[in-house]
């Protein structure tokens, strides 16, 4: 795992709002529904909607990711990633800036791509998120394409995740 010190910690985030804020990466723009970002997703409408909607507010994200407020924690994205044809979408921890995008830690296996392992430093880009989380007061802030999950999702597995780890939508 990729541990900084309160001091690096705080230079980072202080970057990261940089980046957030104003610093020209390849390709920040959104540019319709299509590529890869959408590919898994395609055709649902509900999940199209909760992209855009992480995509709207990723800087507010990014600003609290950046104060890290007390009472909150576990500060992830959700990034497309692909290997040639293959494509999902996969959570990162520990993400700083870094030349032209930003690194984090893969937060599990992926299902499909198999030359990825969770724990594995991944790079990417802002156009490559789809989603953002994380906890504040014990509730989840964000987490998007999970609340559109949950229309379609059996109705014991929606509680079970309400009950035990924080959703409200």
């Amino acid at each position: 795992m990729f541990l900084l010190s309160k001091r690096a910690r705080g230079l980072t985030l202080a970057t990261l709002m940089l980046v957030a804020y104003g610093a020209a990466l390849p390709g920040c723009g959104r540019g319709g529904h299509s590529g890869k970002l959408y590919q898994p997703v395609s055709g649902n409408a509900d999940m199209i909607a909760a992209i855009d909607q992480a995509r709207d507010t990723l800087d507010s994200f990014f600003a609290a990711a950046a104060a890290h407020a007390p009472g909150t924690q576990d500060y992830k994205l959700k990034i497309a990633v692909q290997e040639g044809e293959l494509m999902e979408h996969l959570w990162v921890s520990s993400f700083i800036p870094v030349d032209g995008g930003f690194e984090g830690t893969l937060m599990s296996d992926p299902d499909v791509l198999k030359q990825l392992k969770s724990g594995q430093r991944i790079r990417f880009v802002r156009d490559d998120v789809a989603d953002w989380s994380y906890r504040k007061d014990g509730h989840q802030v964000g987490s998007y394409t999970m609340c559109a999950a949950f229309k379609t999702m059996p109705k014991a597995d929606v509680e079970f995740y309400r009950n035990n780890s924080g959703f409200d939508c």
